[in-house]
């Protein structure tokens, strides 16, 4: 009775041979969790060539697709004929009597790149075999897990540079099917791709904000976010995503490579911006990190003792200490008595300790001078030469307990 039902029932699957430049899919993957916040691997498949691509996501949000497509458009070099993908809200938003109703923005996106999106049959993974293959390649390589032993990703740049380092090595090697490279073929399906269009489909991706020429940070809502300092006098496109206490402010800029999201901030309030400090390029030091810089000869000589000669100079000046000029030409005639080096250790000292008069840089080089040397006991306030009664602690013990004669005649 089995092998009777299965003969009529059986689903039959006849080969698909794909012409070049027709047909590009797209699904999601689960990606790895960072900082505690879950990602999204977007993955797409050039059904002809093979060419994979695989970009990491913060959601799946219509702005973030839109930026996937746009970016993986790019990186083809050109624009298919037809896209097929699942359901999802940002595609279908319902089914009436079994016919899918397209995303009124979808539609807009589709036309401004004049391409034709299609989709599988609800709950019918075999409709799209391509990407949900390259799906599960993807989450092998890239989450981490206990049978791959990656290591958890420090960054959400990490993870965008381990799925640029993927992309890279499946691309480049032959495929299992055709027996060349998918970059190799890549070439020839590029010839049958339509052109991409110059500017992006950037309706989706908020407002417009010009970022100021000399602080990182854009207004939006009576709120001020940080962006990196890379795109100063640029032009950023700003929206919010979420509700309530999960709310967030989402910055894109786009490229020569599309739209890239450039930051992500929770929602600011007025007289409180929201700053990230990997944004920003190192500080010069500032006022209260001055560092002593020589603006004559006397002054040069007295710095190029050392570390201490300017830890001294800046405890002096900030203690008010007065004569510090002749001060520092003693401590330079001392230098050509005793060794420069102790000089500048001395110096130190006196910093440390706010010694800063007259005969205290004499007095501390003194004292380092006659100072014990290393092994040698004195008797002071503090400890005595008598020797102690440890060893009164072996009494009665066996002189070899071991019985090795060799160890007793020694």
């Amino acid at each position: 009775m089995k092998k009777s039902y299965r003969a009529g029932n059986v689903r039959v699957h006849r080969p698909w041979v794909t012409e070049p430049g027709m047909w590009l899919q797209y699904d999601y993957g689960d990606g790895p969790r960072i900082d505690g916040i879950k990602t999204v691997l977007f993955v797409a498949w050039l059904a002809w060539s093979r060419f994979r691509v695989v970009i990491a996501l913060r959601d799946k949000t219509m702005p973030s697709v839109f930026a996937a497509l746009d970016q993986t458009f790019r990186r083809l070099g050109g624009v298919p004929t037809y896209v097929l993908t699942d359901n999802e809200k940002t595609v279908t938003t319902e089914h009436i009597a079994g016919i899918a109703v397209r995303n009124g923005q979808l539609v807009g996106f589709a036309e401004h790149y004049s391409v034709v999106v299609h989709t599988c049959v609800p709950v019918d993974p075999a409709s799209k075999g391509g990407t949900e293959a390259s799906v599960k390649i993807s989450k092998a390589d890239l989450v981490p897990k206990d049978t791959n032993l990656l290591e958890e990703y420090a960054s959400f740049a990490d993870l965008e540079q381990a799925c640029a380092a993927f992309c890279e090595k499946v691309n480049t090697r032959p495929h299992r099917t055709t027996k060349r490279p998918p970059v190799e073929m890549l070439a020839e399906e590029r010839l049958r791709l339509h052109p991409v269009p110059a500017l992006p489909h950037t309706v989706a991706f908020g407002t417009t904000r010009v970022v100021p020429a000399n602080t990182p940070m854009v207004m939006f809502e009576s709120g001020q976010y940080s962006v990196p300092h890379q795109l100063l006098g640029e032009t950023v496109w700003v929206r919010t995503q979420g509700v309530g206490e999960a709310e967030q402010v989402v910055i894109v800029h786009v490229g020569d490579d599309g739209p890239v999201e450039m930051a992500r901030h929770a929602r600011a309030t007025p007289g409180s911006p929201k700053i990230n400090d990997d944004h920003f390029p190192p500080q010069p030091p500032g006022a209260l990190e001055r560092r002593p810089r020589a603006k004559s000869a006397a002054e040069s000589e007295f710095l190029d003792l050392g570390e201490g000669a300017a830890l001294w100079l800046v405890e002096a000046a900030a203690a008010g200490i007065t004569k510090m000029r002749v001060k520092m030409a003693e401590a330079l005639a001392l230098a050509k008595l005793f060794d420069p080096v102790e000089v500048d250790w001395a110096l130190g000292h006196a910093a440390v300790h706010s010694r800063f008069a007259e005969a205290d840089l004499a007095s501390i080089l003194d004292h380092h001078a006659t100072r014990p040397a290393a092994g040698e006991h004195r008797a002071g306030e503090q400890s005595s030469l008598t020797q102690g009664t440890a060893a009164w602690a072996r009494l009665g013990q066996p002189v070899n307990p071991s019985g090795n004669d060799e160890e007793a005649d020694e």
